[in-house]
């Protein structure tokens, strides 16, 4: 393998990897963003840059005859067995059906990676597939007036989607009982992240790297000797977005070392940039050589030239990257290096990643809802960072919201055009904290001018922009859905959050975008400092009254957090709070626990908010008071019953 020696090195390999778990539906875009853009310096540089998905290939692998004969063998060799008591049921049911788990599995894979759609007519038959626990939700709760359970979300013809959301709880429960009986770590998406999740101390982390593999540890394992050995990497750069991320990115950087001990290992994605920004913990640095923050174009630039040029010395320059010199970790940040505008990063590549393997699940059966796991989609940036950066529970001191750089209408068009015809396939997800909505009207007109087909979503702020003239341009330029923060759903707590809308806003700006064919998912909060209990109840009538008059189709409730990076935690006085004293940290720091005067327990209200969400967006319970969510007597919603109703009617009245 070549290394740097007294001047220029032969093709350094540069490998760019996703760890597990992420969604399995289509690949996390920063690879292809960071392999696109490397790509333009790689005949400077004299680097070969490739990128792989770990994280697929490890769902993969689990999820396979081979993989799944090894949890068997795994969970009988532990003597557990279908009649031993005390077993969870979810081990119980996958040792009581082993032989038609292993018959299945694989067809099951194709299936969802749409390989073999013919399969869907044995899958709907409700017969061939080993049902366990997780299919007991349609038998007992989905089936309203119609016989079979599923007719009343697919109706007669949808006969594909079916297969799809039945081999979805097929793949949960052999999740939950490898969950249950092999790994308490493993999940379809995420993989420990309650190790680092705005963790103090790095020892949770090394305690499990350290401890004995569980059989998923091996299969990572495996998965990493392979690419190391197909690969020979010289430098590998790992995207951790997630806290899900992180334990798999730790254990890959160490099996690499072992194997190529000369090899650079670099740390970066969206978890980095949140958790670890005021990292002291000298012991990351026996897996990662380099640590960078915010966008990774720059400062792997720098890097790679750094390495190239043999200058791997105090005086090379760097951009917001950590390393380790003499034991102790230093910051380089040096004055002059900027990042790399959004308009010369350039258009991502899928080139390498498996695109035919990726595996297709229908999750919810809500339509918008499926979205995030349901489809391969090319991801695009409409602008980097966002234009309000004014909201206080968000990180508006960072990169990611602060720097906002937009890219012009036809230069996005140009790497549509790219992307469609490298991947073939005109499905577009634009993943902006907000994408402004004069960008989204030069980008629809532009498509349309130009003839470019495709399907596209994304995330918006509800602005008063988004009246019927414009939802009806974006509706005829592809767009299918879009999500947006209502929050709190309450207009005190939107202007203490200076969220910039109101719920009759939002009320009118969501029914335009469903009167344009545009589905609608709404952010929604709970636990802001001085919500109250009437708060809440209130909020979640809003939200009644914003589903029952199709203006959402789908939601989310996030339990309020206050960040480090955000105005609430930088400003606590001014919401009412104080931050209680931390701890001595040394790794990540994010969430910031406090003390909110009001006592209002907020988490014995999220089971009934996220009950009654499941329910409004299956269009169950919308006659429903409120108040029938929740175990405690909580008070009855001072709401009127019609507010969203007279709102939408006032709005008829007015000028557009």
């Amino acid at each position: 393998m070549s290394r740097p020696g007294s001047g220029r090195i032969s093709r350094m390999r540069v490998l760019l990897v996703t760890p597990p778990m992420v969604q399995p539906n289509t690949p996390y875009p920063a690879t292809a963003y960071l392999t696109g853009f490397l790509r333009q310096h790689a005949t400077r540089l004299g680097v070969d840059v490739r990128q792989a998905d770990a994280s697929l290939e490890l769902f993969l692998r689990v999820f396979s005859r081979a993989g799944l004969t090894r949890a068997i063998e795994k969970l009988e060799a532990r003597g557990a067995a279908p009649d031993t008591s005390g077993i969870p049921d979810s081990v119980a049911h996958l040792l009581g059906e082993s032989e038609r788990f292993l018959a299945t599995i694989d067809p099951v894979v194709r299936h969802l990676q749409g390989r073999d759609p013919s399969l869907a007519l044995r899958i709907v038959g409700r017969d061939w597939l080993p049902e366990g626990s997780r299919f007991a939700l349609l038998d007992e709760h989905l089936a309203g007036d119609h016989d079979e359970p599923l007719a009343w979300a697919f109706g007669s013809l949808g006969l594909a989607d079916r297969a799809k959301h039945l081999a979805t709880l097929y793949l949960d429960d052999i999740a939950d009982a490898i969950r249950d009986g092999i790994d308490p770590s493993f999940g379809l998406s995420r993989y420990a992240g309650h190790l680092v999740e705005s963790e103090p101390s790095f020892a949770p982390l090394a305690g499990a790297l350290e401890a004995p593999p569980t059989l998923i540890d091996t299969l990572l394992d495996e998965v990493t000797d392979e690419l190391a050995e197909g690969h020979r990497p010289d430098l590998v750069g790992f995207t951790v977005p997630f806290p899900g991320n992180v334990y798999g990115a730790f254990r890959m950087a160490r099996r690499i070392k072992q194997a190529f001990p000369e090899a650079i290992t670099v740390l970066g994605g969206g978890y980095v940039n949140t958790e670890l920004r005021q990292l002291a913990e000298p012991r990351v640095f026996d897996y990662f050589d380099y640590v960078t923050l915010d966008d990774g174009e720059q400062p792997l630039l720098l890097l790679l030239e750094r390495i190239a040029t043999c200058k791997r010395d105090a005086s090379a320059p760097c951009l917001r990257t950590f390393l380790r010199r003499n034991g102790e970790i230093v910051y380089k940040h040096d004055a002059g290096q900027v990042d790399v505008p959004l308009a010369e990063i350039g258009t991502p590549t899928y080139d390498g990643l498996p695109l035919d393997r990726y595996v297709s699940m229908i999750e919810m059966l809500n339509p918008m809802h499926r979205l995030w796991s349901d489809g391969r989609w090319n991801k695009l940036t409409v602008a980097h960072g966002c234009y309000w950066k004014k909201c206080s529970f968000c990180d508006v001191t960072l990169d990611y919201i602060g720097r906002y750089d937009p890219l012009a209408a036809d230069a996005l068009v140009d790497r549509i055009e790219t992307l469609v015809d490298e991947t073939g396939q005109t499905g577009f997800h634009f993943v902006d904290e907000a994408a402004p909505p004069a960008a989204l009207q030069a980008l629809a007109k532009r498509l349309l001018d130009r003839g470019v087909v495709i399907s596209w979503w994304g995330n918006v702020r509800f602005e008063e922009a988004f009246g019927s003239e414009l939802t009806d341009l974006l509706a005829r330029s592809g767009c299918v859905a879009v999500s947006g923060g209502l929050e709190v759903a309450s207009d005190r707590l939107l202007a203490l959050m200076e969220k910039g809308v109101t719920v009759e806003q939002v009320a009118r700006v969501t029914r335009a975008f469903t009167e344009a064919g545009i589905m609608v998912h709404a952010y929604l909060m709970y636990g802001f400092p001085s919500q109250t209990e009437q708060d809440t109840v209130d909020a979640l009538e809003r939200v009644r009254q914003l589903f029952e008059a199709g203006c959402l189709q789908s939601a989310y409730w996030h339990r309020f957090v206050a960040t480090a990076h955000s105005p609430v935690a930088l400003n606590p006085s001014r919401f009412g709070i104080t931050l209680n004293p931390q701890s001595t940290r040394t790794f990540a720091r994010n969430v910031v626990p406090f003390t909110d005067p009001t006592g209002t327990d907020h988490d014995g209200l999220g089971q009934g908010l996220t009950h009654a969400l499941y329910n409004y967006m299956h269009g169950l319970g919308l006659a429903e008071d409120v108040r029938a969510w929740f175990d405690s007597n909580v008070p009855p919603a001072t709401v009127p019953t019609d507010l969203i109703q007279r709102a939408l009617d006032a709005s008829l009245t007015r000028p557009q």
